[in-house]
């Protein structure tokens, strides 16, 4: 009887062998794709490819570019849009589902905080684990780790289930014992242990309580495990490139890739002199790169360190009625300003100082990527600012197509391939995206260039993007003719767990 079972199972083998070998010799005319892309103009920033074909899509990956007819279970009609690589947004902080519904409107594939990051983060975007629409994630949150060691908090991310961090009390305002700084050492270990994207630095909310030590504790930190550091670097008089030089001087002596965030930000007038301190640094071998908004006003909170401890007003260049209080969009004035501090200290605020040929001369720096500095979005009666929902159609529709700042292929490429190359430093994973060719990841846009523009706008931020017409993410639509799809859930938090 067992031999009869042995034989039994050694001819099934042999058949199956022979039934694979002969699936294998299959044309690819015969082949049926999971989905297939038709007829639409192919961009990939990578290779420069630039034509119409038909794109399918297998087990959530690129399987062929063809301008051959292809067989797919699902049809995808791109005839006279754009296919392209989705948009990687490196700068977000609203993990949410209302924040979610309009990234995905956007054309955002990959939304990550990696400015703030958390702590740990395994424990980042509470609200997507029952599923998420896009891919998430973020780097080791100093911020969080400094609460805990020296306040004992354990909120991981700015907010949570119980509500909104603080910004007042010792984490953000007094310096840290030695013992204090080398238990915050243990603790990014282990968030880079655990698959952080590198170090998130939020400098300049806590200005005079961060020493020298402790900075350069974080450098050598992420030097340890060569992963990048993000940092918002501390803020001086309008175009005073001081914070910036600090962080340049810690980048070189450790070798560290270091992200400076929303540049025109805080370089103010004085973006081109602190582009040209990057330029010269990487000339000398540093790895240094920047990102900037497509938005012109900076928003945050109404407690943030610069609105409390310091002359605000002469740092931006404005005065009370330049801000607007973000839960209603009112324009505020010295009373209402003060009294909304003190009453309402985790609400936001957009100060509205920024010009847009700061933005511009950004924008002319090869490298700049453009990110959303989205506030968290909760419920569409309590307002926020327009980043979350217009800001990759607010780049290409206003500076690519009516500016001509740049071509489309650039555009694209400095939403796309460059954050994922530059995400490639922290995790493996990014190898895979930015990118329209076989093998990547099937995460893509679908749009009309002609068409792409904003809706949203300060004071009414909810509104979608137009011109997007489909949005896929691990190959499957998430949005289809303009419309999110409901209930489809194929993102992944991307952590990129170290051996040691």
């Amino acid at each position: 009887m067992r031999t009869s079972t042995s034989q039994l199972i050694t001819a099934t083998l042999f058949c199956s062998l022979i039934f694979s070998s002969s699936a294998q010799t299959k044309t690819y005319s015969s082949e049926v794709y999971d989905t297939v892309v038709m007829n639409g103009r192919v961009m990939d920033p990578e290779t420069q490819t630039d034509r119409v074909a038909n794109v399918g899509i297998q087990q959530g990956q690129i399987a062929r570019i063809t301008s051959e007819n292809i067989k797919g279970k699902q049809l995808i009609d791109a005839q006279g849009l754009i296919v392209a690589p989705g948009f990687i947004d490196i700068h977000s902080h609203t993990p949410t589902r209302l924040g979610e519904h309009l990234s995905v409107l956007d054309g955002i594939t990959t939304q990550l905080d990696l400015e703030a990051g958390s702590y740990p983060p395994t424990s980042y975007g509470y609200q997507y684990r029952g599923g998420a629409q896009l891919h998430y994630g973020s780097s080791v949150g100093h911020f969080a780790i400094r609460g805990l060691v020296m306040e004992g908090a354990s909120q991981s991310y700015f907010f949570d289930e119980t509500g909104f961090i603080t910004l007042g009390g010792d984490m953000w305002r007094k310096q840290a014992t030695s013992a204090q700084v080398e238990a915050m050492r243990k603790h990014l270990r282990n968030g880079l242990d655990l698959g952080g994207l590198g170090i998130g630095v939020l400098l300049d909310y806590m200005t005079e309580a961060v020493s020298e030590s402790e900075l350069s504790m974080i450098f050598a930190t992420a030097a340890e495990y060569d992963k990048p550091v993000y940092v918002h670097v501390r803020r001086g008089m309008p175009g005073d490139p001081t914070g910036l030089d600090e962080i340049i001087a810690l980048a070189e002596s450790h070798g560290v890739a270091t992200l400076i965030c929303h540049i025109t930000h805080s370089a103010m007038g004085g973006i081109e002199q602190w582009l040209a301190k990057i330029d010269a640094a990487n000339a000398r071998g540093a790895r240094i790169t920047t990102e900037t908004l497509s938005y012109l006003a900076g928003g945050t909170s109404i407690a943030a360190d610069v609105f409390v401890n310091r002359d605000w007003r002469a740092i931006f260049d404005i005065e009370y009625e330049d801000v607007q209080w973000v839960p209603t969009g009112e324009w505020l004035d010295e009373e209402r300003f003060l009294r909304y501090q003190r009453d309402y200290p985790t609400s936001s605020i957009n100060h509205h100082y920024v010009k847009e040929d700061w933005l511009l001369k950004a924008l002319a720096w090869p490298g700049m990527m453009v990110s959303t500095d989205a506030l968290p979005a909760f419920d569409i009666d309590v307002k926020t600012n327009p980043n979350i929902a217009g800001t990759y159609a607010q780049f290409l529709g206003r500076y690519v197509r009516e500016l001509k700042v740049m071509s489309l292929m650039e555009g694209l490429r400095r939403i796309t391939l460059l954050p994922a190359q530059w995400l490639a430093l922290a995790s493996d994973d990014f190898s895979r995206k930015g990118r329209i060719q076989v093998g990547a990841d099937a995460d893509i846009v679908i749009f009309d260039a002609g068409k792409i523009s904003p809706q949203a706008q300060y004071g009414d931020p909810y509104k979608a993007s137009q011109g997007i017409h489909h949005v896929l993410v691990g190959g499957r639509p998430v949005v289809t003719d303009g419309e999110q799809v409901e209930g489809r859930y194929p993102g992944k938090h991307l952590l990129a767990p170290t051996v040691r």
